[in-house]
């Protein structure tokens, strides 16, 4: 089956349009929700954690100690690159297993991930989705569901690959600018993908 990336910057609304795919019967990894459960369910990662970042890493219960770690990386780009060398291959392991559980009749599914091309996982796509929006509907978007500050957003936006750089990567861009029908513009690719030979 086809194995389609889809990515987008910080309130872009992927995973909105990732929701769409699904009722369109399309089964969607979430690769930034796996990460998460991941990091107390795989033993090497977990390991791997506890060596580079200490035992404080986790708690006695094998809880992660988020606020250990985000000391630790918060701006402190080679610790960070550490962390990710860690995370990005789990998460790959997780993608592999998630896959075989798949029906062989399902004609593609979606793995859905913020680092898509920073993480290089685009390259074991067949085909990459960016889904774009203007900066000001993105900050909006990111104040009101998280409750922060504009300068906090913009700081987490300074932080990722510009669409720019990312189109240059992507096959496709969905444009959620609040105006262009998102729900044709999915069904269109959907058809796409139907129809590309595996």
């Amino acid at each position: 089956m086809l194995k389609i990336g889809i990515t987008g910057g910080i309130g872009s609304g992927k995973t909105t349009i990732c929701k769409v795919f699904e009722t369109l019967g399309i089964p969607v990894f979430y690769a930034d929700t796996v990460a998460k459960q991941i990091m107390v369910s795989d033993e090497i990662l977990v390991k791997g954690v506890k060596a580079a970042f200490g035992e404080e890493s986790y708690t006695i219960d094998g809880v992660l100690n988020n606020k250990h770690i985000a000391g630790i990386v918060f701006n402190n780009a080679a610790e960070l690159a550490k962390l990710n060398e860690l995370v990005h291959p789990a998460v790959f392991r997780a993608f592999d297993n998630w896959v075989k559980d798949i029906p062989a009749s399902t004609p593609y599914i979606l793995k859905e991930a913020a680092l898509l091309f920073e993480s290089e996982s685009y390259k074991m796509c067949d085909q990459n989705i960016l889904v774009i929006a203007p900066e000001e509907i993105r900050l909006q978007r990111v104040m009101q569901r998280d409750g922060v500050t504009a300068a906090q957003v913009k700081a987490r936006m300074d932080k990722q690959l510009s669409d720019q750089e990312k189109a240059k990567l992507s096959d496709y861009i969905i444009n959620n600018n609040e105006t262009e029908s998102l729900i044709i513009q999915v069904t269109h690719l959907h058809q796409l993908f139907l129809n590309i030979p595996e």
